[in-house]
Formats: C-alpha cells, sequence, structure tokens
C-alpha cells in the first residue's frame, strides 16, 4: 500500500518503483545527539531506527547504554560527585556563620557510588522511553556499515541482522584513552573513575584539560590527596590565559599540588600503590593514576573507510556545514566529528539534521558564542571569544574589564578565594564579543549573559542594565572602568 511521509523536506507518495527501505532513518549510537535526531526526526514523520550497546557505566568497545557518555559516564554522574565535593568547602565555611559542627565528618563513598548509579539507571530508562515514545524502534548491539543503505547490528548474542535504510546517521561519541608510556595498564579513565569501588587516598591526575581538574576538585573535595600533572605553564588550554591562572590559584588554594611543564614517563607496581615515574625524574607514589588527556572518536569499528566515508587523522567523521557526511545519504553529528564536544552541542547538531533531511528546513548549527563550563571547585564559565581570539577575528582595538573581589560569602567565612569576572569589547562597536566567570554559580550566571552576547548586547546595554543586590552577577553590570585597550593586531603572550 502506498502511504505518505515527509521525507527529505517533501511530503511525497511512496512509489512502486521507488527504491524501498526498512527505514527512513537508522541511527548508530542514542548519545544525546543520535536521541535528538531520532526523536525529531520522527517528529516530523520519518520512520526511524536506533541502536546502541548494551548497557554498563564503564565503556567499551561492545558496552555502552541509551544515553551515552554524557548520561552515563560524563557530565551528569561527574556534576553528582562536584555536588558531593563541594559539601567539605561547605563545612568548613559554615562555622563563621554560626554552626558548630563536630572535628570528625564522615564520608561514605560507597554509598554516593550506589545513589549515583542508581540515578543513571533511572535516566537510562528515561532516554529508553523517550525513543519508545517518540516511535523510533530501538536495536540493542553494534551497527556497523555495509554499505552506504545497509547497517548490520549485532546483538549481545552474537547474531547479527541487516537494516537497510534512505538515511543513516553517525552518532557513536568519543572514548577516552590511555596513554601509551610503560605501565599504562595500571592507570584509568574518567570511565572507571567515575565508578572505583573504593575512594582513593592518594591521586595522581595527568592533563590540564575539562576532566582532569574537575576530577582533581572531586578527588580533593572529599579529601584525598591530589597531585596534578600538566604539560603547559597553566591548565585549560585554549581558555583565557588570565582565567587559567584564576582557575590555578584556586586549585592550589584548595590543597591540590600542581606540577606545571611535567609528564609522566612510567607507571610501576609497588608495595604500597603505584609508582609514578616523571620525565624530570622525580617519582611519587599513589593508589590511583588518572590519565585525563583527551578522547577520541569512537569510528574504529564502523567500517566507515569500506563504503567512503572520510575520517580525519584522529578518526574524527569528516562532514560538511550540514553534517553531511562524504557520502550523501549518511550523516555524522556530536563527538564523533569532534566539532565542538559538548552535549548542547551535539543536541543543537541532531536537531539541525532532522530539520534539514526531514524537516523542509535546511539548518546550519550555529557555533557563535557556544557558553561552556568547567566544574572545578570553584567553576570557571566562559561564552564568546577571549582577548587573543577577539584581536585575531576583529579589526578594532579591544576593550578589557575585569573585576576580582571577595564574593560576599567569604568575608564571613574568611575563605580566601576570589571570584574574577571579565569582558571582552569591540572598542568600535562596543559589543560585548566575550565574557567569564570563575567563581561560586559561574555557569548559572554565564547562561544568562549567553542570551546577551548571543543578541549582539553592547556594553553600553550592560552598564544601563539594574544589578540584583546584592549578587555576584550584578558585577557584570558594573564594571565602569577599563582595565586596558589592546591595539588591533596585537600579538598576545600565551601559555597555550
Amino acid at each position: 500500500m502506498a502511504r505518505k511521509l515527509l521525507i527529505d523536506g517533501e511530503l511525497r507518495q511512496t512509489a512502486t518503483d521507488e527504491k524501498q527501505y526498512d527505514f527512513d532513518l537508522f541511527v548508530i549510537g542514542a548519545g544525546s545527539g543520535g536521541v535528538r535526531a531520532s526523536r525529531t526526526s520522527a517528529a516530523f514523520g520519518a520512520k526511524v531506527a536506533i541502536c546502541e550497546l548494551p548497557f554498563h557505566p564503564v565503556s567499551s568497545e561492545v558496552i555502552g547504554g541509551v544515553g551515552g557518555t554524557c548520561v552515563i559516564r560524563g557530565c551528569v554522574p561527574k556534576k553528582i560527585l562536584v555536588y558531593a565535593a563541594q559539601f567539605r568547602g561547605e563545612f568548613e565555611d559554615s562555622r563563621n556563620f554560626g554552626w558548630e559542627l563536630s572535628d570528625e565528618i564522615g564520608f561514605n563513598w560507597k554509598k554516593l557510588l550506589h545513589n549515583k548509579t542508581q540515578e543513571i539507571i533511572r535516566l537510562n530508562g528515561i532516554y529508553k522511553r523517550l525513543l519508545s515514545n517518540a516511535g523510533v524502534t530501538m536495536f540493542e548491539g553494534e551497527g556497523k556499515l555495509i554499505d552506504a543503505h545497509l547497517v548490520e547490528v549485532t546483538q549481545p548474542d552474537g547474531t547479527a541482522k541487516q537494516y537497510s535504510a534512505k538515511h543513516i546517521l553517525i552518532a557513536t561519541g568519543s572514548r577516552a584513552q590511555l596513554v601509551n608510556i610503560p605501565g599504562k595498564e595500571l592507570a584509568i579513565t574518567s570511565d572507571e573513575a567515575l565508578s572505583l569501588d573504593e575512594l582513593p587516598k592518594r591521586a595522581v591526575i595527568l592533563g590540564g584539560g575539562y576532566i582532569a581538574v574537575e576530577f582533581a576538585s572531586i578527588w580533593r573535595g572529599m579529601g584525598a590527596e591530589v597531585d596534578l600533572f600538566y604539560r603547559k605553564e597553566l591548565p585549560l588550554r585554549g581558555f583565557d590565559d588570565e582565567m587559567r591562572a584564576v582557575v590555578a590559584r584556586n586549585l592550589e588554594g584548595r590543597g591540590i599540588r600542581l606540577h606545571p611543564g611535567t609528564n609522566l614517563s612510567e607507571l610501576q607496581q609497588s608495595e604500597d600503590g603505584i609508582r609514578v615515574l616523571t620525565d624530570h625524574g622525580d617519582q611519587i607514589t599513589t593508589d590511583v593514576v588518572l590519565f585525563a588527556t583527551g578522547r577520541l572518536p569512537n569510528t574504529k569499528r564502523l567500517n566507515l573507510q569500506a563504503v567512503g566515508v572520510d575520517v580525519d587523522k584522529t578518526g574524527a567523521v569528516k562532514v560538511d556545514e550540514y553534517s553531511r557526511t562524504t557520502v550523501p545519504n549518511i550523516w555524522a553529528v556530536g563527538d564523533v566529528t569532534n566539532r565542538i564536544n559538548l552535549t548542547p552541542v551535539a543536541l543543537m547538531e541532531g536537531t539541525c539534521f532532522s530539520k534539514t533531511v526531514f524537516g523542509r528546513q535546511p539548518t546550519k548549527p550555529d557555533y557563535i558564542n557556544v557558553p561552556c563550563a568547567v566544574f572545578c571547585i570553584p567553576p570557571l564559565s566562559v561564552v564568546g571569544l577571549n582577548e587573543q581570539q577577539a584581536l585575531e577575528q576583529t579589526k578594532s582595538d579591544i576593550l578589557v574589564y575585569t573585576s576580582s573581589f571577595n564574593p560576599m560569602k567569604n568575608t564571613i567565612s574568611g575563605r580566601q578565594e576570589k571570584t574574577t569576572m571579565k569582558l571582552v569589547v569591540d572598542a568600535e562597536t562596543d559589543e560585548v564579543l566575550g565574557a567569564s566567570m570563575c567563581g561560586p554559580d559561574a555557569p548559572e550566571i554565564m547562561q544568562g549573559i549567553a542570551v546577551a552576547l548571543k543578541c549582539g548586547a553592547t556594553k553600553a546595554q550592560f552598564d544601563s542594565t539594574v544589578g540584583i543586590h546584592p549578587s555576584a552577577a550584578e558585577e557584570f553590570v558594573t564594571m565602569r572602568s577599563i582595565t586596558r585597550r589592546v591595539a588591533a593586531g596585537t600579538k598576545l603572550k600565551t601559555n597555550l
């Protein structure tokens, strides 16, 4: 029987001479991007299927779970651990506010781990229901391409079935990697760090990015001794140097030992733990070593090259501005493309894909003014351009406004930890090009600032906005004095 479908943006009747497929869309990978693309495509009338590996908190090439990295072994469980770690500082700060606490405050890691896992299981179930309610057919197993229109799904019992689809979407994300040094098998990645049976008393972390500084804050907040090793002068390469320095000071202020310009050369098992050797000839013994040096796209087992899908040297799928690969009916979104590797960006890309392919609305993802946050303690959050980026992308001088102050809470608690804010402004147009903040509630505040930047707000409009008093956020609308003016074309000295 002929039927009408909204396909490629057109409502049309299937003809007897048109090639028939099992599905209009088959998605490989049920993480944030894949689930969003599946649901929105189904809402446009497409017949959609999706496959995902069996659920497990620690991923591998053969286990994963609906919800993907963010829900199962990324943003969500990490933030739960950050919440837990923050209480240590809150307990300390509460004393000067009149709270009388006993000297010993116990912490039950296993209870936290259990509650965290239960929340992940709950969310995994919610994502499955979202797909089911949207009319998406779910297959459990490992998917790979056979040809441009054929996907093979190997089920947990080893049996394999093939499904044809007019369009195929790759949304398999990325996976943490171990650094190739002697003894690397003694180290763990962020996957295992979120599910350790025992909380380490001593921890060594290699890396200077999001995951490294976040786990340094988490483990230190839970009482562990933490040593953080990274190759550059400052952590968080790619962020504004001024804010990177603030983060480094805060990490040290919380008791984390920083080792800039230092790499690990070897790990050895010893009687009292893991012996860590550095490229400077130093040694340290620890309970756990976390490698947090980046992630690689999950493409090795997809059979992409055999069907003509190009990847770059890291294995990331090459796509155009609409997320189309080098094969016209095969698409890719999320971390597997290695564009901006953030969950909300994958959601945006998935939505744009479905609008383009099934919704009669060709839509490119918009990567301008994407906000982000690093959930160290206290957190860093940014949106827009940093100083160097602004100088590279504009022809005007740059006006920089900064503010560093003791949060009102710290004036009573006695904690020596300043909040720092920064605005980067185009001197000619007065447009605010970038904003950053390191301090309590930074991500919550920056989300609102991101809306302003998306609307092209000027510094004059910031200045004319009435602040909320008393709050840290009001500082963004009361910074009147220019900290410095940087001439167009200036090359800033960076610690990248």
